[in-house]
């Protein structure tokens, strides 16, 4: 199946592309064939777009970051389908003013 591209995400460690209903159009990586957080990511992709990001609700959620462990989920909505990349989190120290 094709990865529309998220296969070629540098240092990502895996990735999944899903339908608006959850539904696993393409995965691979540290996330192929892994329905649970496809199911995971779908719901919080549901959740926060009942929250409006602009006052006149036009503007709908596009992209979300999920920081968990040592890993940052990089989670992106277009043309009805959810992107998701998975990558190792490196946060950066605050540079002193």
């Amino acid at each position: 199946m094709a990865a529309h591209g998220i296969d070629r995400i540098p240092d990502s460690l895996g990735y999944l592309v899903l339908t608006e209903d959850g539904a696993v159009i393409s995965s691979g990586g540290q996330l192929e064939n892994d329905e649970m957080t496809a199911n995971k990511i779908v719901k919080l992709v549901h959740t926060a777009y009942k929250i409006p990001v602009t006052p006149d609700r036009k503007d709908p959620l596009k992209r979300v970051s999920v920081i968990i462990g040592d890993y940052v989920f990089m989670i992106t909505v277009s043309q009805h389908k959810i992107f998701v990349s998975k990558r190792q989190y490196s946060p950066q120290e605050p540079v002193p003013a």
